[in-house]
């Protein structure tokens, strides 16, 4: 019996064991970094300036120095865009494997990566990798097995696989396979410990970093030239995300002698700045919820062990392909699971089982690898025309964006891949997926994407709400000239409610105060909260004795989020705990007395009081710092902590505010530009004075000027080094 279990044992080891290619030599990948010539410069608060001979080598010097400050996200973003992060880190990420292999990821990039983008860009793309390989060669304890060479392929996958959760494909895909787990499973069904609403949630919550969708919020606001009394143009570039993560912000600055000069943030795995300016222009996203997903409900030929669909009358041959998960167990042993996938031909789209049948998906932004290229072509644009030429490249799927420049122009478009649908169809639910003339192939061209270009008023303002109300009337756009299957959204946030109460009318707009509204923490008479209160207090809580001290605090709250409000810790948590999103279009989805009873106790139990100081609540802690914050959901100084307290009785902030950029242009053109980081540039070393060296700014809500003059930052720096040389 010992011998049989000897026998056993070491056969496991043997089926488990997981052999990952053996990395690349440090002396190989010294010799590739010797091809990028780059300085990166850091700065009093360890931001990198990088300075390159080429793109490519500006590139490398940013793959370099994000390594330094953030190689585990950086690897745990090249693992999952290869399918291969559950054998690491088990099978709460097999979901995730699962889709990249579902919705062909890594081979669409294959296949289009020599054809679909340029030499310059695949250069960028391999100087990137290259900055990481070096890095992570130079560190192989930090390094998990496989992972290294990191390559260009790796990093547009990463694009390719995350952006779509950006826009809900997600939410799609739970939504569809919501009733129940399969009755029973087919070889084409995802991995049964997975295949569920719950953990396609979890994928998509673990791709933003735990950013529920409904916190998915940002604000963007230009102003022009007109309307400051010094005549600037000022653009805010501030985007709502998690603190630590895949979609948290990187601050840096790149330059090289190819045109390349931006400053802004970037993610981890991302080669280009994202949002930020150059020298000339600007430009700032939000997230938008544009319908670029789509269901198509199948008739099969034989449900158990599906092998044709029907489609215009005929039987068409269903793609079946075997793929391997490997469900880590321990450091270098992973369980292997084969599941089947299936592909329509006839809709070039995968298709998943559901308790109800077979669904072919598809996402607008599906067959595009092209992000990073008009990423860079934004960042290089020098004016209006050469940023909407790179926008119309029409690459990046989703996401609001507002433009600002030195010439003092501003623009807001409502960015979307555009699916070339047929109108008639209700494109918002479930489709017949037998009939060619509903289901698209294609996508319309940047001129269908609504846009808006120096409205009079002098201001645009983008706070997830409708693209049809980002400015006074009459500029907005009007809703005929919405293509009507895009099925935008059409409510306000109380960011946009407030920012229009701030924008709006003709009163001069200062630098000053244009930088106080950023930090506004009041909430309009339409937001979600104010309506929970006012509800609660006009009959909804019972007119009792023991509500009688509830109702005084919400009596004298004054729809504020101010740090010492002794009010709006009872007002906000109630809210957290009623409202989906605590947003302007907020839905009620607990019963507000019940939410309002455990808010109370919640403070009673840790603080013995119903009216706390908002600030003794909302803190931002990180590392040496503990301070008290202003603000909270939905306000334009948007901060989350969750709708519970933890067992000190704090809520702290881990999604909203993070990196904020104020670029500011002169009559002249001359740029000036001022940041704020929630933490610092070392993410991950608490031991480096840069982990929370930020900290106290951002609570302060004070921004610190950046210089944009190498020589200047080089007389300053606290590093000035040439990673790959001399090596």
């Amino acid at each position: 019996m010992a011998a049989l279990l000897i026998v056993t044992l070491a056969g496991l080891a043997v089926h488990t064991r997981v052999k990952w290619p053996a990395p690349p030599s440090l002396a190989s990948l010294r010799d590739a970094a010797r091809a990028y010539d780059v300085r990166i410069l850091r700065d009093r608060w360890g931001v990198p300036h990088i300075h390159g001979r080429t793109d490519a080598a500006t590139a490398f010097g940013l793959g370099y120095a994000h390594a330094e400050d953030d190689w585990p996200t950086l690897e745990r973003v090249v693992l999952m865009s290869r399918g291969h992060l559950a054998a690491h880190d088990g099978a709460q990420a097999a979901m995730g494997d699962y889709l990249v292999h579902l919705f062909r990821v890594r081979e669409t990039v294959a296949a289009r990566y020599e054809t679909d983008l340029s030499a310059a860009t695949r250069a960028l793309l391999d100087g990137y990798a290259a900055g990481l390989n070096l890095w992570a060669g130079e560190h192989p304890e930090a390094v998990r097995a496989g992972v290294l060479p990191v390559t260009g392929q790796d990093i547009v996958a990463g694009f390719v696989f995350r952006v779509p959760f950006f826009f809900g494909l997600d939410r799609e895909l739970a939504a569809l396979v919501e009733p129940a787990e399969p009755a029973a499973a087919s070889r084409a069904a995802p991995p049964p410990a997975t295949a569920t609403a719950a953990a396609i949630r979890r994928t998509g919550l673990a791709l933003r970093a735990g950013l529920p969708e409904a916190a998915l919020g940002s604000n963007a606001i230009a102003v022009a030239p007109a309307r400051a009394p010094d005549g600037h143009t000022r653009l805010l570039v501030n985007s709502h995300q998690p603190y630590e993560g895949p979609v948290a912000w990187y601050e840096v600055r790149l330059k090289s002698d190819e045109g390349w000069d931006a400053i802004g943030a970037t993610f981890p795995g991302a080669p280009v700045m994202l949002h930020g300016a150059n020298r000339h222009l600007g430009w700032a996203h939000t997230v938008n919820k544009p319908d670029l997903v789509d269901a198509f409900k199948l008739i099969v030929d034989d449900p158990a062990e599906p092998e044709r669909l029907r489609f215009d009358g005929r039987w068409v041959a269903l793609d079946r392909r075997t793929v391997t998960l490997r469900i880590g167990l321990a450091p270098g042993f992973a369980w292997p699971v084969t599941r089947d996938v299936l592909w329509s031909p006839a809709h070039d789209a995968p298709v998943i089982e559901t308790p109800s049948g077979f669904y072919a998906i598809r996402h607008a932004a599906q067959g595009a690898i092209g992000q990073v290229e008009q990423w860079l072509a934004m960042n290089k644009a020098r004016d209006l025309d050469a940023w909407m030429a790179a926008m119309a490249r029409n690459q990046i799927p989703s996401f609001n964006t507002v433009y600002a420049d030195g010439q003092g122009n501003i623009a807001f478009v409502y960015n979307a891949r555009v699916p070339a649908r047929a109108s008639g169809w209700p494109w918002r639910g479930v489709l017949p997926g037998d009939l060619s003339t509903v289901a698209w192939r294609s996508v319309r061209g940047f001129d269908a994407v609504p846009r808006l270009v120096n409205p009079a008023a002098g201001y645009v303002v983008s706070a997830n709400h409708s693209p049809l109300d980002v400015t006074d009337a009459p500029d907005n756009l009007a809703a005929e000239t919405l293509d009507p299957t895009l099925g935008v959204e059409r409510g306000m946030t109380n960011r946009a409610l407030r920012a229009r109460a701030l924008y709006g009318g003709a009163a001069p707009i200062s630098r000053a105060a244009f930088i106080a509204n950023k930090f506004d923490t009041r909430y309009a008479a339409g937001s979600a909260p104010v309506r929970l209160v006012v509800s609660l207090l006009n009959g909804t809580l019972p007119d009792t004795a023991d509500n009688a001290r509830k109702r005084w605090v919400l009596e004298h709250w004054n729809a504020n989020a101010e740090a010492d409000n002794p009010s709006a810790a009872l007002v906000l948590l109630t809210a957290l705990k009623a409202l989906d999103d605590s947003s302007g279009n907020g839905r009620v989805v607990r019963d507000p007395v019940a939410a309002l009873h455990e808010a109370a106790d919640e403070l009673m139990r840790h603080h013995g009081r119903l009216d706390v100081p908002w600030g003794t609540v909302m803190r931002l802690d990180r590392g040496r710092v503990d301070e008290a914050l202003s603000g909270g959901p939905d306000t334009l100084r948007a901060l989350y902590g969750g709708d519970t307290l933890d067992p000190d009785g704090r809520l702290r902030a881990s999604v909203g505010d993070s990196y904020i950029l104020v670029a500011d242009w002169a009559a002249d053109g001359t740029l000036r530009v001022d940041t704020v980081h929630q933490y610092g540039a070392a993410v991950h070393d608490p031991a480096s004075p840069h982990y929370d060296d930020q900290a106290r700014l951002f609570a302060a809500e004070t921004l610190k000027p950046m210089a944009l003059d190498l020589e200047t930052v080089a007389a300053r720096a606290t590093r000035d080094y040439r990673p790959g040389a001399d090596r």
